[in-house]
Parts: structure tokens; C-alpha cells; sequence
């Protein structure tokens, strides 16, 4: 019986006291090997014309030719999200994603990433990002502040969003999929639609919040190059 109702999302299997719930982030490793076939497949057209536009589109987000291979964090970051939030669609698999511990563990050493590297190599550029253009000297000070509190808060909000996303749906079909013993018949094939058509709708959440924090991360990161 759930002690409350987050308790869904708790971490609950493990032998000899080691959490296995997050080996299912591995799980989407095993939709990868059909791209080592002979003989290329549907599924690897596919995904590989889908890499190949977030590439082209990445690389246009970072605006600096010279960055060769960066967009290879991002494309990568983008296809684990995209798995892990897949991945927790099917019944009995744990939702990584939905744990502020892996998308912190994703947002705060890129961050930190960026942040190391713009102000080691590109100081007085990071200086004038402080400042926006045209404010007036009485405001700098103010503006300073507000640029560095939005500057420190993104890794937070980048994991935070895709956390609140993945919570929210979930629950959501916890919630009405908990009250179906206690209904009548007809009312249970209403449910069940409604529950099929928020399916559909995680499922277009899924990949819309994988591309948007990579999407955010490859902004992020414009900044400093």
C-alpha cells in the first residue's frame, strides 16, 4: 500500500541493499543494436535521419564553426533523455526521469562545464553578458544581480522541468488508473479512452522535453563559445 502518493516513484527494488530500479536507464540501450546490422534497418533510417537534423539544427544553436563535435554531447543527451522517458511509459519500469538525482546529475556538470570554460577562456566576453546592451549605468548594479541569480538558477530549472514533466503525467494516470475497481462498467471504458489518450500525450511529452533540454543546453553553452 503506498504511504503517499509520490510513493509511486520511490525507488523500491533492490538486492543486498543496491537500488536496481535505476539499471533502467540502460534499458534503452537495448533498442541501439540494430544499427550494428549487415543490412541497415527501418528503425535505423529512421533514427539516424533524426540525429542527423538535431545535428544540423544544434549546430546552428551554437553558431561557432570552429566547436567541432559538440553537438555530439547534445545529440547524445537528447537520445538518453528520449529512452529514459520512453521507457517509463511501459508498466512496471522505472521512471528515471522523473528523479531530480539523474536530471541534476545531466544539467549541473554541463553547466559547470560551461561555466569553467567561458570565464577561463572567454572572461571579458562572460563580463559583458552581465550586462545587457543600452541598460543605463544606474541600473548595472541591479542588472548584474539579476543576470547572475538567472545565470546560477538554469541548472536548476533545466532539471526541475524535465522532473515536474514526467511527474505530472504519470501521477496523473496513477490517479485514475487507482479509482477503476471502484467504478461501473461503463464509466471504466470512459477511463480506459481517457487513459489511452493520455498515453498518447506522454508519449508527445517525452519527446518534447528530451529536445527542449537539450535544446536549452545547447543555448546555454552558445553563450560562453
Amino acid at each position: 500500500m503506498m504511504s503517499n502518493l509520490f510513493s509511486v516513484f520511490d525507488p523500491s527494488s533492490s538486492i543486498f541493499n543496491l537500488s536496481l530500479n535505476w539499471l533502467s536507464t540502460f534499458i534503452g540501450l537495448l533498442m541501439i543494436p540494430s544499427m550494428y546490422w549487415f543490412m541497415p534497418s527501418r528503425y535505423h533510417i529512421i533514427w539516424n535521419n533524426i540525429l542527423t537534423t538535431l545535428h544540423k539544427e544544434f549546430k546552428v544553436l551554437l553558431g561557432n564553426p570552429n566547436q567541432k563535435g559538440m553537438t555530439l554531447i547534445f545529440v547524445s543527451l537528447f537520445s538518453l533523455i528520449l529512452f529514459n522517458n520512453f521507457m517509463g511509459l511501459f508498466p512496471y519500469i522505472f521512471t528515471s526521469t522523473s528523479h531530480l538525482t539523474l536530471t541534476l546529475m545531466l544539467a549541473l556538470p554541463l553547466w559547470l562545464a560551461f561555466m569553467i570554460y567561458g570565464w577561463l577562456n572567454h572572461t571579458q566576453h562572460m563580463f559583458a553578458h552581465l550586462v545587457p546592451q543600452g541598460t543605463p549605468g544606474v541600473l548595472m548594479p541591479f542588472m548584474v544581480c539579476i543576470e547572475t541569480i538567472s545565470n546560477v538558477i538554469r541548472p536548476g530549472t533545466l532539471a526541475v522541468r524535465l522532473t515536474a514533466n514526467m511527474i505530472a503525467g504519470h501521477l496523473l494516470m496513477t490517479l485514475l488508473g487507482n479509482t477503476g475497481p471502484s467504478l461501473s462498467s461503463m464509466i471504466i471504458i470512459v477511463l480506459l479512452i481517457v487513459q489511452m489518450l493520455l498515453l498518447i500525450l506522454e508519449s508527445a511529452v517525452a519527446i518534447i522535453q528530451s529536445y527542449v533540454f537539450a535544446v536549452l543546453s545547447t543555448l546555454y553553452s552558445s553563450e560562453v563559445i
